[in-house]
């Protein structure tokens, strides 16, 4: 019998995880899978962790992962996989915008030989406006300047078969965006589209912040187009000031010179903006730089509950694809 590893990450969802748990068995128990059910806690502040350990002690296949402080939700999700023995690994939130209920349709296009099944969030109800126009023109702006395509409404919602699972593991870059590693794995490629439905109880984790990080990770780890871009406007700005130059001497032959206070801050200020632009871009890939060259762990577990003796140590090891 095949096994399947669902990795959910979890941040203060205290009043999520049984109503999520329940529905994973619900949809799993009519399934002739074995599974587990891996919760990565990324150092939640409420009871997620005093619910997991009754989850655990309730049901074998629950086992929480307990990280030392919050890491991200990319970063949880990473953790999850590194740890899944499943033949198939799922990864899904826990707040039912990822619903359980399409669980199956995943299994049967993995078992029809897609290794990887991506969902594509259609729409998503409760959501706002503007949060829905910034993600539509956001994948657009993104699959523009990369050259590794993601899905617009790609989700965190997504089945790997075990080659494709190990293949990912061995990505180790701390920024993460794994919508588009995923998109850079290959293998054969299928999508199931989707309606989330409103979270069950609480509010979304995802802060502007969090959500700018996200979206930023996404284009400057899979594109040097803003590396160009700055080359071209610190090059448009170079022609600009040479014509603003030959405008000068002309004036001066022409006995108009005036004084110019205005002219000289506004090229002042013109040029020290784009200035600042241009090192705040090189700084974002230096920035990035300087944290894979440390090579500092992706996270630290403070504790497992379950059996993992199947888990990381052989996927985090490189994995011959094919093996």
């Amino acid at each position: 019998m095949k096994t399947i590893s669902i990795v959910v990450p979890v941040y203060n969802e205290e009043a999520n995880l049984e109503h999520f748990t329940q529905a994973i068995y619900d949809v799993m128990a009519k399934l002739s899978y074995e599974y587990e059910l891996i919760f990565v806690d990324d150092g939640s502040r409420d009871g997620s962790r005093a619910v997991l350990q009754k989850l655990q002690d309730k049901y074998d296949w629950v086992k929480p992962l307990l990280l030392s402080r919050n890491c991200g939700h990319q970063i949880a999700i990473t953790c999850g996989m590194d740890h899944a023995t499943g033949d198939a690994v799922i990864t899904m939130d826990g707040d039912m915008q990822h619903p359980p209920a399409l669980i199956p349709t995943l299994l049967d296009l993995w078992e029809k030989g897609y290794d990887v099944v991506q969902t594509i969030r259609e729409a998503t109800e409760g959501v706002s406006w503007f949060k829905k126009t910034t993600s539509k023109y956001y994948y657009r702006f993104l699959n523009a300047m990369s050259e590794t395509e993601v899905y617009p409404g790609g989700s965190d919602f997504r089945l790997l078969d075990r080659q494709a699972c190990d293949a990912l593991c061995q990505y180790r870059e701390h920024d993460r965006f794994i919508r588009g590693m995923v998109g850079t794995l290959g293998f054969s490629q299928a999508q199931v589209s989707f309606t989330a439905p409103e979270r069950f109880a609480g509010t979304s984790k995802f802060s502007v912040k969090k959500m700018s990080k996200l979206a930023m990770d996404g284009i400057l780890g899979y594109s040097v187009v803003p590396l160009r871009i700055a080359f071209y406007l610190g090059s448009l700005c170079a022609l600009f000031s040479l014509l603003l130059f030959a405008h000068v001497i002309v004036e001066y032959l022409l006995g108009n010179v005036l004084p110019g206070w205005t002219t000289i801050m506004v090229c002042v200020a013109l040029f020290s903006g784009v200035q600042l632009m241009l090192m705040g871009v090189m700084g974002e890939y230096v920035g990035r730089i300087f944290k894979e060259v440390k090579n500092r762990p992706l996270y630290m577990v403070m504790e497992k509950r379950g059996d993992y003796t199947h888990g990381k140590a052989r996927k985090v090891e490189k994995v011959e694809l094919g093996e």
